[in-house]
């Protein structure tokens, strides 16, 4: 069932794959769930400005709060070493590959 995810990510067991797909989920409601009282503290919500900034500023709260915390949950989960590689790829393409140390 999981073949075609096991082969492309490296994986020796299914249960390795059930993790991390938890994990995504995990920390996708997470990071939605923090970023609400950060934009709150902020003063920010549809009540104070336009909905059409609110959301996007959330969703940009959002996404380096995601970043931060998906190594974290995937340690939770036994799965910190496929999360810090996943990161690492992730930031790199994004042009953020500055921030980790190059090995040579």
């Amino acid at each position: 069932m999981f073949k075609k995810l096991k082969d492309r990510w490296g994986l020796e067991s299914n249960w390795a794959i059930l993790a991390i797909l938890v994990v995504f989920a995990i920390n996708g409601s997470f990071a939605a769930w923090v970023a609400k009282p950060i934009t709150n503290l902020l003063g920010l919500s549809p009540e104070t400005i336009s909905a059409y900034l609110y959301w996007p500023l959330r969703i940009l709260l959002i996404f380096p709060v995601y970043q931060l915390t998906l190594p974290i949950v995937g340690w939770v989960f036994g799965q910190f070493k496929f999360f810090w590689a996943f990161e690492k790829k992730f930031l790199s393409r994004l042009g953020l590959d500055f921030l980790f140390k190059k090995e040579d």
